[in-house]
């Protein structure tokens, strides 16, 4: 059986009227990305503090790292690190001092502490820097910054909160590598994005949060089979066998200069078979096939009613 870093059932918080997590269940296996996609007031936030018990919830249960939230709050901050919206650094130390910091508070053994900091300044490329103060870092090496310091403790579960916002494209593929190298070293990682570009790429698995409950979860291919939009698409060598395709499969859209047609469907491979059985059949073949599904921003538009401009804390 898969190992699950992070479970939850029927977890509830409300802030006196308001409703804001209504029986949320969750199962995160050791090992994986799982991103957590919601419009404002979703309840994303709340949730990571929940989990990483800065909140207490109002009902339901959870265990991260094999603890238990109500009774084994020390033994789950042991066990993770947590890096919010904004770069929590001290802006007047420098980058070393930061690490430093860490490594003090984590209480890190004395003869270790110095290439704990080394490694992990060359590891986030922040080494030519490291004796400047954070003040003077760029968006993106603050976020790099902060992260290094959430890792000085080695933890095995790793919570982030839009890591990414603000940063430019280029600063946040850096990021989406850096978190890719964590998930190799066997680090889990729960992932709240504002770009659902960011989930699309990353993510093991998503679950949409609406209103304080989950309307969906998947992988983001399964999301994307679930809204209509999918189609296979042929292309074919010649006209001739363009047109013969199409008088065949008659429920296809045609692009003549491109020598293709769209065949509506659900993506699954008993689909698949058979539209290429009726093909066959006419000895009919063409040269390649793609499955096209809808992105994660129809995904979300579908489910909550809401446009990705409106993805938020």
């Amino acid at each position: 059986m898969t190992e699950l870093a992070i479970t939850a059932s029927g977890l509830r918080k409300a802030y006196q009227d308001k409703v804001v997590l209504d029986g949320i269940d969750l199962a995160v296996p050791a090992g994986t990305i799982f991103s957590l996609l919601g419009p404002n007031g979703a309840g994303k936030t709340t949730t990571v503090n929940v989990l990483t018990t800065l909140l207490q919830a109002d009902g339901g249960t959870a265990r991260v790292a094999g603890h238990d939230l109500a009774t084994g709050t020390k033994a789950v901050r042991a066990a993770i690190g947590v890096t919010g919206q904004f770069a929590a650094v001290d802006e007047l130390l420098t980058g070393r001092e930061n690490l430093q910091l860490m490594v003090d508070l984590n209480q890190v053994p004395t003869n270790d502490g110095p290439r704990v900091v080394k490694e992990l300044l060359e590891r986030f490329d922040l080494a030519e820097s490291a004796d400047k103060p954070a003040s003077t870092y760029s968006g993106g090496m603050r976020r790099k910054l902060d992260l290094a310091m959430t890792l000085v403790g080695n933890p095995r579960i790793i919570f982030l909160d839009e890591p990414t916002t603000g940063l430019d494209p280029r600063s946040r593929r850096t990021m989406w590598a850096i978190i890719r190298d964590l998930i190799a070293d066997g680090v889990t990682i729960f992932l709240t994005t504002q770009y659902l570009e960011e989930a699309d790429q990353l993510a093991d698995k998503v679950a949409v949060l609406d209103q304080g409950r989950l309307v969906a979860e998947g992988t983001p291919a399964e999301l994307k089979r679930m809204i209509p939009g999918t189609h296979v698409r042929l292309r074919f060598g010649t006209a001739a066998e363009l047109d013969a395709a199409a008088r065949i499969i008659t429920e296809a859209t045609r692009d003549e200069e491109a020598l293709v047609l769209r065949v509506p469907g659900d993506g699954g491979t008993r689909t698949l078979r058979t539209l290429l059985d009726r093909l066959d059949e006419y000895s009919i073949s063409a040269e390649e096939f793609s499955v096209h599904t809808p992105d994660l921003d129809d995904v979300f538009l579908a489910l909550t009613g809401h446009t990705t401009e409106v993805l938020a804390k």
